[in-house]
C-alpha cells in the first residue's frame, strides 16, 4: 500500500478522541484540516509542537482551519496531555496505527542503536474536499507551525 500524499483524497476513518469522543475524517469535509501526527504525549518535542499549534489556534481558526493531532497514545493519556497544556483541539488515538500506516508515518526509527517502530512527526494540510494539498514529513518543530499557517492562508 502506498502512503497518502499530496493530491490524493483522504479516506474516511473514525478514531477515538480525548474526552471519550470519536472523530471521523468524513465529519471534517467542508473544512480545511491540519492533521498532524506526533510520536508521544507529554514528551518535550511533542509538547513544544502542541503548544505552538495551541498558541496559533486563533490564526488557524480565522483562516477557517481545524487542527487535529494524532498519536498512538490512549485516550486517557490524551486527556492528561490536553489538560496539562490547555490544548484547544482534538487529539485522536490511533492505537492500532491504521491511520498512521495509511499516511505512511508509521516508520522504523532508531535511537541509541536500537531500532523500533514509531510515528514520524508529519503534518498534512487537507482541503475542504478531503484532498491533501501539502505534506510535511520528518518535521522539525521550530518554525513548523508558521509554515503550516502560511500554507493554510495560501489555500484561501
Amino acid at each position: 500500500m502506498t502512503a497518502i500524499d499530496e493530491g490524493q483524497t483522504v479516506p474516511d476513518m473514525t478514531l477515538p478522541t480525548d474526552g471519550g469522543g470519536t472523530l471521523s475524517l468524513a465529519e471534517l469535509r467542508g473544512r480545511t484540516v491540519v492533521l498532524y501526527f506526533y510520536p508521544k504525549d507529554l514528551t518535550s518535542g511533542c509538547t513544544k509542537q502542541a503548544e505552538a499549534f495551541r498558541d496559533a489556534i486563533g490564526a488557524f481558526e480565522a483562516a477557517g482551519a481545524v487542527v487535529v493531532g494524532v498519536s498512538k497514545d490512549p485516550v486517557k493519556k490524551h486527556d492528561a496531555f490536553k489538560a496539562k497544556h490547555d490544548l484547544p483541539f482534538a487529539l485522536m488515538s490511533d492505537a492500532e496505527t491504521n491511520l498512521c500506516e495509511q499516511f505512511g508515518v508509521w516508520k522504523e526509527k532508531s535511537m541509541y542503536g536500537k531500532t523500533y517502530m514509531g510515528i514520524e512527526r508529519s503534518t498534512f494540510l487537507i482541503d475542504s474536499g478531503g484532498v491533501v494539498r501539502k505534506a510535511w514529513r520528518k518535521v522539525k518543530v521550530p518554525g513548523h507551525v508558521d509554515a503550516v499557517l502560511a500554507a493554510v492562508t495560501g489555500l484561501g
